[in-house]
């Protein structure tokens, strides 16, 4: 793809010239001559500089659809044609407990067998760790369910989920049809650790509902899934926890939902990456997950 236009769509997506300039490696006089050439070579100003922040005029706002149209063709053509080279190409992907035990294992099963030059790590970790391993370059895509900044990452969404309260058959809130938020914090709640996404949402809520989680109303903190889901089925606690996980244990009726009165946690999965990431194998990972995962 033309340089030229790879610079005025970092300069339209950070709207600011310094920041345009450190994610290139590039001069702001260097960023400020490409654009001035688009702009001559088109015959048309691409920003308002008028206004305080870099706004895009109606045809830079054009240029910049065909400009992505073309970025995102230039890549998947490049990495076609270097699955066909034989070249093998490495990624680190970081992904939360929920979606790497999951969600992901029957994917990465299928795009391995589809992309057998591309060559994944997964490091499985929660959403807070995550964020930190993108940021200091340790991953190239990372795939969460807990807040982030949108402001500094790039994201798309993978699909929803949804939160629920878990007992097991024999628990007393399994002969109810609905719980009070109250009886919930009374009662053995086992939860993931802090930093987690699933944690994190669950928070989230109470604190807009006007509840506060302390120490106190916790049970047990466990950094593990499959144990937690595990001592719920035991009848030691109850559990707040993403419906994708169950799915064995309700069809093994040994674990079952109850509604919270007035609570319904709905949460995404996205996919998060910096801007200077291979955007060739981000753009085709992602469609893959999302049209596997439907």
């Amino acid at each position: 793809m033309d340089v030229r236009l790879a610079t005025f769509i970092t300069v339209a997506k950070t709207k600011n010239f310094t920041r345009a300039a450190s994610i290139l490696n590039m001069t702001q006089p260097a960023i400020s001559q490409q654009i001035k050439f688009l702009e001559e070579y088109y015959r048309v100003p691409l920003f308002n500089k008028k206004k305080k922040n870099m706004e895009l005029t109606e045809e830079g706002k054009l240029l910049l659809k065909y400009a992505l149209e073309m970025d995102r063709l230039s890549r998947r053509v490049k990495a076609e044609l270097e699955n066909q080279s034989g070249i093998i190409k490495k990624y680190n992907l970081g992904v939360t407990l929920t979606i790497g035990g999951y969600v992901l294992p029957v994917i990465i099963g299928q795009f391995k067998s589809a992309h057998p030059n591309i060559e994944l790590t997964l490091q499985v970790e929660n959403t807070e760790t995550i964020i930190k391993k993108l940021y200091s370059g340790e991953i190239d895509l990372g795939i969460i369910e807990g807040p982030f900044d949108r402001e500094k990452v790039n994201y798309v969404k993978f699909k929803d989920d949804e939160l629920v309260l878990a007992v097991a058959k024999q628990h007393p809130f399994a002969r109810k049809k609905w719980v009070s938020m109250e009886e919930v914090l009374r009662d053995r709640l086992i939860l993931r650790e802090k930093g987690s996404g699933t944690r994190q949402v669950f928070e989230y809520y109470l604190q807009q509902a006007g509840y506060e989680l302390d120490d106190s109303a916790i049970y047990m903190e466990i950094g593990d899934i499959t144990a937690i889901i595990s001592l719920v089925e035991l009848n030691l606690g109850c559990t707040i926890i993403s419906r994708e996980v169950l799915r064995q244990s309700l069809k093994n009726r040994t674990i079952r939902i109850i509604p919270i009165k007035g609570f319904r946690f709905l949460r995404e999965f996205n996919f998060i990456f910096l801007s200077e990431a291979d955007q060739g194998f981000i753009d085709g990972f992602i469609q893959f997950c999302r049209e596997t995962a439907m």
